[in-house]
Order: structure tokens, then C-alpha cells, then sequence
């Protein structure tokens, strides 16, 4: 089975968000399905194999929280917070994953790894 963090939680591990997700959702090869832990529900969503092409990578990280901001939330501030984040290999990596995502995702990931 691969996981990748996805949407709210992504963004809250990459400190682009404040906010902590009252339910965590990770994307998966295996049917959907949901898990409680404690007070804490954990959902595994199915997904696409090109969502999970990047599982275990940072790159996968920072494509789902991007995605999970949308376009119109994503301005200079958030770019200079994950470049201040990311290890410079990281950001160099970035230009080569951007394939991976979506068309606007991409712009965003080539103009970190330009600007590094």
C-alpha cells in the first residue's frame, strides 16, 4: 500500500497552513476506507497512480498542499515560505517533478526551483 498526505494535513506539515485538519486524508492504491484513532479519524482515499508517483518524496508533499491551497491562495508569501523550507537539492528536484502536476502546480514548482 502507498500513502501520500493530501490536502489540509499536506499543507499543515509544510507549515503553509495554521490550521490543524480536523480529519486527516491520505491518498492511497488501496479501496477507501476510513480509521479511528482515538478522538482522531484518519480517511484513505483512493486515488489515481499519477497522484501517487511521488509517495515518500517531499515533492509529493508540497504538490498536494499546493493543490489543496488552489491557485488564487498561492501568492509570493507561500513561495518564499516553502523556499525558505526546502534544501536546495529539494528545490532542484522540483523542476523535474513538475511533470507529475497539474499545469498550474507546475508554474509554480519551475518558478521555486528558478528563483533558488
Amino acid at each position: 500500500m502507498r500513502i501520500q498526505p493530501s490536502g489540509a494535513y499536506a499543507a499543515n506539515l509544510l507549515g503553509l497552513s495554521e490550521q490543524t485538519p480536523a480529519k486527516i486524508v491520505f491518498l492511497t492504491d488501496v479501496p477507501s476506507k476510513r480509521i479511528k484513532l482515538g478522538a482522531q479519524e484518519i480517511s484513505l482515499k483512493r486515488t489515481a497512480p499519477r497522484n501517487l508517483a511521488m509517495v515518500g518524496r517531499l515533492n509529493g508533499l508540497v504538490i498536494q498542499a499546493l493543490r489543496y491551497l488552489g491557485r488564487a491562495q498561492v501568492n509570493e508569501q507561500i513561495v518564499r515560505r516553502l523556499q525558505r523550507q526546502l534544501r536546495p537539492v529539494d528545490l532542484q528536484s522540483l523542476r523535474k517533478d513538475a511533470v507529475h502536476a497539474p499545469a498550474w502546480i507546475g508554474d509554480v514548482l519551475r518558478r521555486l526551483s528558478a528563483e533558488s
